[in-house]
């Protein structure tokens, strides 16, 4: 019985030098990979938004539309993602006002509004500021 006892303790023991090690390096790729998708998150972000001023360039204002309003989503995702966002806190105050113009360039857009240009042009401007200070 005592051996028994033994041999499960060993066993035991061994699984454990083996679990943990794993268990740690789950963990450190496991945040490494919530600060990849936050960092995709933005990128995406960004890229709506640039597509958005290349197509009010071309005309096509509802592609523009749809590509402001995946970057407002992206953007509000990030920010009410709190500390677990890869944005600093700065940078989350910082994007507050953007939001505030949302509606306005969403009309426009919808209603094929040249001027849409100049507002889409102003808020990339303001998001590459924020971003890159």
């Amino acid at each position: 019985m005592r051996r028994f006892v033994t041999n499960t303790a060993l066993l035991i023991v061994a699984f454990m030098l083996g679990f943990v090690p794993m268990w740690i390096l789950f963990r450190d790729s496991s945040s490494r990979l919530s600060a990849a998708m936050h960092e995709l998150n933005l990128a995406r972000a960004q890229s709506a938004l640039t597509s958005a001023v290349v197509d009010v360039q071309r005309g096509d204002y509802e592609p523009a539309r749809e590509a402001i309003s995946t970057f407002f989503s992206s953007l509000r995702a990030e920010t009410d993602s709190g500390a677990a966002s890869i944005l600093s806190p700065a940078q989350r105050e910082a994007v507050q006002p953007l939001f505030d113009r949302r509606d306005e360039i969403i009309t426009m857009l919808a209603r094929s509004d040249p001027a849409s240009l100049a507002q889409l042009s102003d808020l990339y401007v303001s998001y590459r500021v924020i971003m890159n200070p």
